[in-house]
């Protein structure tokens, strides 16, 4: 922390910019002086940067040489608990302190000066012709509602020229004024009343309200069956902490999630809350950016990167779905949002709550360890019933060739559907098939720079990569060997699986949930709201339908292949596989009307399948730690991965396995390194990917060791190094 809080105009300042340069870099303090953690506008070679002052300089330099800050820039400064959290996240995630800076301030213009602004929304008028880029503006403008963009924006997001834009406002089909900059949101009012909840909710909310109340950090897991009211009971501790003046985030791992919520919130506050994630316009992340500093919004609702938000004064975190992998950035910064919540709060006497009602093990260890207060929320909202899980046996089922639901599944659905009722099939794979492989040669067709297969997705007519993202026509003959019309699918996607349900249910009307299948979140959004009133009588979807959407005519669920997240040796196989059953099957019976859940497997011994349909899962989660304490696994030991990437695969791996040779750093700390090895896709986007793997007590200090043992070596420029603590995932 600083030495003073203030520098006279020429002392020394250290600033700290976005720029890559790992350091904070020294400067003279400008006429006025400046504050610790004011933002400033300082010269870097030609060009001049944003940063913020960290502290007092630390001299050494030749005086003449050190340049004055050019400007302090009109913005709430970054406090200390903010300052402190960066740094610590940046120890813990080993990523460098401008990175680290670089994910707070991820707004745009925020060195530009206060006053009015203009901005473009939709007008009254409609063009006199509509030509293809002139549509192209108004599905943008229609896709975002009533939200204000600045013309290079919307230019941008449009695909047009800033004339195109100019155009329609001449014809009055695109309004153009100039608003004043920055607003305040509109306030909400924790006097409202909320829904009136049961007695084991009220209970809960109450034990939150106290919590937030204490102004004292702590986490709490409220724990709770699908449909119990979860959301309900921690709005109320979001009131709380509106009553205290203080400022709220609750976090949500899926956009799609949020109209719903933002609707819930303002029925119980009179008021939508600050949104911020990527269906956010830019003019909008600024003004939430600029009033999370200001106080001048009380509940921000957003995607992990939210948790990054200069909030003046923040007093709750709530971690929706805490399970949810979505939480852990992969790539940039590493880091896991649950964990980082929990960080945060600790460093601003805040209170977090993970609410899931399959939480993960880490979670769960914590809470039974007493360093988490623990709530539990056992029955649903309201009339509504858990659903009733069965085992369809597939050994004993006969299915045709190229079907995959069975004749147990089929009459479930037909029956749904006859009394007005609606199914969801669910299959956790995109696309139409994983693989397409040449029956004359035996050729799998693959990505072209990545060691992956391309999938089929046949509503879109391409071959796609699931890693890099390459998009190819579907070829008519055999790359390999040109055989024409040989090429054939291998195993169901979402799409081939419409396939079948189109002609086994002809008259039936179906949607297809798939994140791949939608241009945008608002289009997204539009669906689920369409399904929600009856707009489909079968619902397919992959992971995307069993976060947290509520579909109130829907009493069946059927798991096409319950035992897909079970194959391979992915650390918490078994824990993912349990919470994404227990989390479809949710989706059933969540109003009047009782549901089922039909799981297809080929296992229904599995300890995970009888798990998921017996309903112990205490039983399930006591067995699961014990097996992760004996082998000294996460969360009773530490783990962290290290990619090396590089065009040289000889490089690569002669980097790597120097690496390992040097380990004394870590054999100090008793840890131990594995690999290197190739990584399980062994080639991305053209580079060569290898993997080592270093185990650790759960009690060392880690992260020191990891910089000794990496920075012994300096990589080559085309080969970079990237460290994950904690990894989620082995790819």
């Amino acid at each position: 922390m600083p030495e003073t809080a203030f520098f006279h105009e020429g002392m020394l300042v250290a600033v700290l910019t976005t720029e890559p340069l790992g350091r904070a870099l020294d400067y003279r303090a400008p006429p006025g002086g400046c504050f610790v953690g004011a933002f400033v506008e300082v010269p870097l070679g030609p060009r001049r940067v944003m940063g913020v002052v960290w502290g007092p300089g630390e001299g050494g330099f030749d005086p003449a040489k050190i340049r004055p800050v050019g400007r302090v820039l009109d913005a709430a400064p970054m406090g200390d608990a903010m300052r402190a959290f960066l740094m610590r996240a940046a120890d813990y995630t080993l990523t460098p302190m401008p990175a680290m800076l670089r994910l707070a301030t991820r707004a745009p213009g925020l060195a530009d000066p206060p006053g009015p602004r203009r901005v473009y929304r939709r007008g009254r008028g409609e063009p006199d012709r509509m030509t293809d880029a002139r549509a192209r503006v108004m599905d943008v403008l229609d896709e975002y509602g009533g939200a204000a963009f600045n013309l290079g924006e919307l230019a941008a997001l449009a695909g047009v020229s800033t004339s195109v834009v100019k155009g329609l406002v001449k014809q009055g089909a695109v309004a153009e004024e100039d608003a004043p900059r920055d607003l305040p949101y509109p306030r909400l009012d924790p006097g409202l009343p909320g829904k009136a909840l049961a007695e084991d909710q009220a209970a809960a909310a109450e034990r939150l309200r106290a919590a937030v109340a204490s102004a004292r950090y702590g986490t709490t897991l409220l724990k709770g069956v699908t449909g119990s009211g979860k959301t309900e009971v921690y709005l109320e501790a979001v009131a709380e902490c509106l009553r205290q003046g203080r400022q709220a985030l609750v976090l949500l791992p899926e956009i799609a999630l949020t109209a719903e919520f933002l609707s819930r919130v303002e029925d119980r506050f009179g008021a939508r809350p600050g949104e911020w994630h990527s269906g956010v316009t830019q003019t909008e992340r600024r003004r939430l950016w600029r009033m999370a500093g200001e106080g001048g919004v009380g509940l921000v609702v957003g995607a992990r990167s939210a948790l990054f938000l200069p909030f003046r004064d923040l007093g709750l975190i709530v971690v929706d779905e805490e399970h949810d992998t979505s939480y852990k950035q992969e790539d940039g910064a590493l880091y896991n949002a649950r964990d980082m919540a929990v960080l945060r709060a600790s460093l601003c006497d805040a209170q977090v709550v993970l609410a899931s009602a399959t939480p993960c093990l880490e979670t769960w260890v914590n809470a039974e360890a007493g360093k988490y207060a623990r709530i539990d929320l056992t029955s649903r909202f309201g009339t509504a019933e858990l659903p009733e899980m069965r085992a369809i046996d597939m050994r004993a089922e006969k299915l045709e060739t190229n079907r995959w639901i069975s004749p147990t599944l089929a009459a479930a659905v037909r029956a749904r559907i006859e009394g007005g009722e609606q199914a969801l099939l669910f299959l956790n794979r995109r696309g139409y098939a994983p693989v397409t492989i040449c029956r004359a040669c035996g050729h799998q067709i693959g990505c072209d720079h990545c060691d992956a297969r391309m999938v089929e997705h046949r509503f879109l007519k391409r071959l796609v990569c699931h890693q890099c993202g390459e998009t190819k026509p579907m070829p008519e003959t055999c790359p390999s060997c040109g055989a024409a019309g040989r090429l054939a699918p291998v195993g169901p996607g979402v799409e081939r699986l419409a396939e079948e349900v189109a002609e086994r249910f002809p008259d039936a009307r179906v949607a297809v949930l798939s994140s791949d299948l939608f241009a945008s979140a608002r289009a997204l959004k539009e669906k689920i709201a369409e399904i929600a009133g009856g707009g489909a009588d079968i619902i397919i979807g992959t992971q995307l339908v069993a976060k947290g959407h509520n579909f109130p005519l829907l009493t069946l669920v059927g798991v096409i292949d319950a035992d897909l997240g079970l194959q391979g040796s992915d650390l918490r196989a078994a824990e993912r596989t349990f919470q994404l059953m227990r989390q479809v099957s949710g989706r059933a019976g969540r109003s009047e009307r009782p549901g089922v859940a039909l799981l297809q497997t080929c296992q229904p011994e599995h300890p995970v399948i009888r798990a998921i349909l017996s309903g112990e899962e205490e039983a399930f989660w006591r067995a699961e730690a014990a097996e992760r304490q004996a082998a000294g696994m996460p969360p009773f030991g530490r783990l962290a991965g290290i990619v090396l990437s590089s065009p040289d695969v000889q490089g690569v791996f002669d980097f790597g396995n120097e690496l390992a040779r040097r380990d004394a750093p870590l054999r100090r700390i008793g840890a131990q390194v594995f690999g290197p090895a190739p990584a399980p896709i062994a080639r991305v986007r053209g580079r060569h990917r290898v993997r080592l793997l270093v185990k650790a007590a759960k009690g060392v200090a880690l992260q020191p060791a990891l910089a000794d043992w990496v920075g012994q070596l300096r990589p080559p420029a085309n080969l970079r190094v990237s460290i994950d603590i904690d990894p989620q995932s082995f790819w």
